[in-house]
């Protein structure tokens, strides 16, 4: 089994939804904030290349969205999906399949591209595309509170077209030694992954942690709907690592996209190490 970070790009969100009931006293040190409030934010994928299979995890935003939306979000930097996927000698098409922790425009944007008629087509027109019932139902009719993230161009054409499956309960694997794990906190379902390579673990979590920041408990984002489950699931989650000497995978820090973990001399858990994969 192989493990490569893919870059899906920079964006921004508002520091006061990404840390919650932290001050920016205090987070502000970490990741510090525009005029506007705004912090940069990463989105990082994982290419997992396991027998004949090549499976990505979450695609990113994509490139397909209008001027005012990419006015509200200011997608940036040097990194695009499919160019990163290239420079490792990986097209499109070799792509197996593509496992979506949850349909939100920052994690399935780039699962879905226009083709040279303005057609929704699938980005990677060969793979089996993974989701849930559960979760995709939610996605289909949103809360008030998620409408402005789940946008139904970025994934219903994949179900249109026939590409997606749907996992049936949590701890299924999508190939041997990559196991599913579903979580309620940040919103219906959400999937992250348990990933065993001869006993060496790691652990894609998405935005249950979504970036090296936010491993401390109180550190929970003002958009999860369920901050209390969210801060049982990392609870649970980071214990489990820290025993098993796991590499956490991180979606969203701007800088890090792996770190090894451990205790403090308070018992609490802290980032240890940033890893390379």
């Amino acid at each position: 089994m192989k493990l490569t970070h893919i870059h899906a790009g920079l964006f921004k969100l508002d520091g006061g939804a990404m840390f919650g009931v932290v001050p920016k006293k205090m987070w502000n040190k970490l990741n510090p904030s525009d005029e506007n409030n705004m912090c940069t934010w990463g989105m990082h994928c994982i290419l997992i290349q396991t027998g004949e299979k090549y499976i990505l995890v979450d695609t990113g935003m994509g490139n397909k969205q209008d001027d005012k939306f990419k006015s509200h979000f200011e997608p940036h930097g040097p990194y695009e999906l499919v160019n990163e996927l290239n420079k490792i000698n990986i097209a499109p098409e070799q792509i197996t399949d593509v496992f979506l922790t949850h349909l939100h425009f920052d994690h399935v944007g780039g699962a879905v591209k226009r083709d040279e008629g303005g057609h929704l087509v699938a980005t990677f027109p060969n793979a089996v595309y993974w989701s849930n019932r559960i979760h995709w139902e939610w996605a289909m009719n949103p809360n008030p509170r998620e409408t402005a993230s789940f946008l139904k161009e970025n994934f219903v054409p994949l179900l249109e077209q026939n590409k997606v499956k749907f996992i049936e309960k949590s701890g299924d694997e999508i190939a041997p030694g990559i196991k599913t794990i579903w979580l309620y906190g940040h919103t219906e379902a959400m999937m992250g992954l348990e990933i065993n390579d001869n006993g060496k673990k790691y652990y894609y979590l998405a935005d249950l942690i979504p970036s090296s920041f936010h491993i401390g408990l109180p550190y929970i984002m003002s958009y999860d709907l369920r901050p209390l489950i969210t801060l049982e699931e990392k609870t649970s989650i980071l214990n489990k690592m820290v025993d098993e000497n796991a590499i956490l995978l991180i979606e969203h820090d701007p800088t890090t996209y792996a770190v090894t973990l451990k205790r403090d001399d308070h018992g609490r858990i802290v980032k240890h190490e940033s890893i390379v994969l």
